[in-house]
Formats: C-alpha cells, sequence, structure tokens
C-alpha cells in the first residue's frame, strides 16, 4: 500500500514538473520573439519597405472649390472700394476671386535607415476670376494668382513633425502688371516668407480610416 502511494506521488511529481518545464520554455520563446521584433535591427529587417520608393511614398489630395457671388475671396491685391471710375476702366482693379484649384502633396522617397522620416511637401494653390465686390461678379476664369507653399519635413516621435517652408505668390497674366488707381502693389496673400515651425497631428489625422 504504501509502495503504491510513494509511486502515484512520484509520477505525480515527474507530470507537474514536465509542465512548468514546457510553460517556461513556451514563456521564454515568447519573450524572446517580442525582444526581436522590438529591436531597430529586426523591425527593419521585417518591415518590408523597399530602400527607395516604398509603399505611399507619394501622397496627398486636390480640391477644387467655387466662391458665390459676394463671398469672393479678396487677394490683398486691390483697394475697397475702388474709386468711382475703376469699375468701367479697361484696367480695373479685379483680383478678387471665383474659383480656387488647391492640393497638398508629400514625397518620402526612402522606406529604410533614418533617411526615411524626411520627406519634402508642395502646397499649390491657383486662383481665378475677374470680380469687384458690389460693382461687377463674373463667372470669367482667368488665373488671378499662383500661390504656393515647399518645403522638408522631419519625423519626429509622438505624432510631431519639425517644418521648414517657403512661401511665395506669383501674379498670373493681366494681374501681373498695374491695375489701375485700385492696385495696392501688394505681393499677394502673407507674400514671401520663411519660416521653421513644429506640427502636432493628433486623433489619427493622415490616416486612412474611410468607411468606403
Amino acid at each position: 500500500m504504501k509502495k503504491n502511494i510513494l509511486l502515484s506521488c512520484v509520477l505525480l511529481l515527474l507530470f507537474v514538473s514536465k509542465g512548468n518545464a514546457q510553460n517556461a520554455a513556451v514563456s521564454s520563446a515568447a519573450i524572446s520573439n517580442a525582444a526581436d521584433s522590438n529591436s531597430p535591427r529586426s523591425s527593419s529587417a521585417n518591415s518590408g519597405e523597399r530602400m527607395f520608393f516604398p509603399k505611399n511614398w507619394i501622397r496627398g489630395y486636390t480640391d477644387f472649390a467655387v466662391a458665390p457671388p459676394h463671398n469672393e475671396p479678396d487677394l490683398g491685391r486691390c483697394a475697397f472700394p475702388q474709386p468711382a471710375s475703376a469699375g468701367g476702366a479697361a484696367s480695373a482693379c479685379t483680383a478678387f476671386a471665383r474659383y480656387l484649384i488647391s492640393g497638398y502633396v508629400e514625397i518620402q522617397p526612402f522606406g529604410r535607415t533614418f533617411a526615411r522620416h524626411f520627406f519634402v511637401f508642395f502646397e499649390p494653390t491657383f486662383s481665378f476670376g475677374r470680380n469687384i465686390p458690389q460693382i461687377t461678379y463674373t463667372a470669367s476664369m482667368i488665373p488671378i494668382a499662383f500661390d504656393r507653399s515647399v518645403g522638408v519635413a522631419l519625423e519626429l516621435p509622438k505624432n510631431f513633425q519639425l517644418r521648414v517652408t517657403q512661401h511665395q505668390v506669383d501674379y498670373l497674366g493681366r494681374y501681373s502688371h498695374n491695375l489701375g488707381p485700385a492696385d495696392l502693389h501688394t505681393t499677394g496673400p502673407y507674400g514671401l516668407y520663411s519660416t521653421i515651425g513644429v506640427r502636432w497631428s493628433f486623433g489619427g489625422y493622415g490616416h486612412t480610416n474611410s468607411p468606403y
């Protein structure tokens, strides 16, 4: 009887020891795999991205907008109200837009190494129209100005970006010349400037989450 009890105890201990050894081996393997996947070298090797021109290396959007009458964007070029004679003059200052075509493009050509955190961006806006508030409202699509920002950015942790931007405006066609007594001779919205800034994105901005 004592021999049977002793034998049962030995078998039970062997079974429990074997189970603990298997669990320890599984836990060790899981920890090892997690550590490997978190290492920078392994992440780079397993990312699946190409060194040059990875997936979505060029991205952005385009936009087209129409301003209804009495809502024309003022580019800051013309005095308002204008002299009474300006409305009928051939050289009237009509830099109040009816249409805006704009967009935003990011180009990130590197998929690996530290260079993958850099990208360049381009943000153009074209304005079109020929209007004088309270005097002339037309559907004309004459080009007015080419407004753009261009720069380079560096991705930082916690959804931050360091951005260097240069902005410029060029007037087009007839708007590149004198527009009469109401012409303020300005350099367009915000004019020519350069900035160094920080951008913070939140709420999943920039990620694809459309239900369509």
